[in-house]
């Protein structure tokens, strides 16, 4: 038997799956996704997880803003696919629409994670914003929850940067990408680009896809900025300084509210930039810790570990309800 977990990225849909002390991943680039069917979809990552579809016991699927449900609920029978609207912030491509009905239609047995928001039973502080994560946080807070660590930070560092808080094995809070700090693409909107959004040069959704650190750089790519780091070209360094800065003043903003529950925590660092030497160097330097690293497939795994823990009978995952029975 597996237990699989699904990622929704922001430029690939990843898939892991967890068997009897095997874990498995696998990816599709997004813009690939949108253009499979849904038998294709299934094969491609039942073939490549190595899995039958009947030896899958539950699958744990997270999909866009997960801002329509508050609790983990039965994918095959929340209404919209557990959103409000997929209209806001972020790049649109039908990948993750594909692969939800995709599940939704075959005979796998799967929950919809939510993300954290407005209706969530978080601390009602942080309910002034709408939307604070979307739920492949989530996967990766339970991934890191399952290394033994109850009280802990993970910042999501990759085309933008998401904070969770969790203490006492429960989500206390969460800050979102378009709220305090940019990532490589995304950020929020500061003074110049409202301005630009009310003179009709961009819309709220460009500025927010073009508020990253890129924007303030000379280079076009993360690739681009990853090639001239390993030159140790001036804007290069700067650019990742600033987002470990941003970082580490999110996780310690972060730090502030999970005092008030008892523990500063630990600091998890994930995502494409979470993962490089400078920015785990930086961070660890402002924090005056040692960040542990989660790779680029906790997400996935986590929500695969949310899965199976389901099946052995877990009521809740992180605080958050579980409704659904097999």
């Amino acid at each position: 038997m597996m237990f699989i977990g699904v990622d929704h990225g922001t430029n690939a849909m990843r898939f892991a799956g967890v068997g009897k002390g095997d874990v498995k991943t696998f990816e599709l680039p997004r813009s690939e996704v949108a253009s499979m069917s849904g038998p294709e979809i299934l094969d491609s990552f039942t073939s490549n997880l190595g899995v039958d579809i009947s030896d899958i016991e539950l699958a744990a699927v997270t999909y866009s803003m997960g801002d329509g449900i508050a609790a983990i609920e039965d994918l095959k029978d929340v209404s919209s696919r557990g959103v409000i609207s997929i209209e806001g912030v972020g790049k649109k491509t039908g990948a993750g629409t594909r692969i939800f009905d995709a599940i939704k239609e075959s005979v796998i047995p799967a929950v919809l994670i939510p993300g954290i928001h407005s209706k969530s039973n978080t601390d009602p502080r942080m309910n002034v914003f709408s939307h604070s994560t979307s739920p492949e946080k989530i996967g990766i807070a339970y991934n890191a929850y399952c290394r033994g660590v109850d009280d802990f930070v993970v910042s999501d560092i990759s085309s933008n940067t998401v904070t969770v808080g969790v203490c006492g094995g429960k989500l206390v809070g969460a800050i979102d990408a378009c709220i305090f700090a940019p990532g490589t693409q995304h950020g929020p909107l500061d003074l110049e680009a409202i301005r630009d959004v009310d003179a009709g040069k961009c819309s709220a959704n460009d500025a927010f896809m073009n508020a990253g650190v890129l924007s303030r750089s000379p280079y076009s790519s993360v690739n681009e900025l990853l090639e001239a780091l390993k030159g140790k070209e001036d804007e290069a360094v700067l650019a990742m300084d600033r987002i470990s800065l941003f970082a580490a003043m999110e996780i310690a903003a972060m730090q502030v509210l999970m005092e008030d529950h008892g523990a500063r925590g630990e600091v998890f660092l994930a995502g494409s930039m979470g993962e490089e030497d400078h920015v785990v160097g930086r961070i660890g330097r402002h924090m005056g810790v040692t960040p542990a690293v989660l790779g680029k497939w906790s997400a996935s795994i986590g929500c695969a570990e949310i899965a199976r823990d389901i099946a052995g009978g877990a009521g809740r995952i992180l605080g958050l309800d579980v409704n659904f029975s097999f």
